[in-house]
């Protein structure tokens, strides 16, 4: 059998009530630190689960592009120019040009 150490003489400065603060602290800092730097994040996903729409970005180029072209394909399934399925299409291919062409005019800024 091992014989071990008393405990007096095997602790050390980390396993104290002190030590055990400073981690708590460390923690809830970097909690807090997470939490302000997703802010608009958690504002965002609590507009959503109380059912609103979350806050649009005041300029935000697909949201822009989408709205125009959703607002071009349903001026056509109401003048009968195209079938409400084929308008769920054409909406979809809008949705990745205006992903593509946002996506490029956020790299040129």
């Amino acid at each position: 059998m091992v014989a071990r150490p008393p405990p007096a003489a095997r602790s050390s400065p980390l396993d104290g009530a002190t030590a055990r603060l400073a981690a708590v602290l460390v923690a809830v800092a970097a909690l807090g630190l997470l939490a302000y730097l997703h802010r608009d994040d958690l504002r965002a996903a609590g507009r959503v689960a109380a059912g609103q729409p979350p806050a649009p970005a005041a300029d935000d180029p697909f949201s822009r592009c989408m709205a125009e072209h959703g607002a071009k394909v349903d001026k056509m399934v109401k003048e009968g120019m195209i079938q409400p399925a084929m308008a769920e299409t054409f909406k979809t291919r809008a949705e990745g040009l205006c992903r593509a062409s946002a996506s490029g005019a956020t790299k040129a800024q």
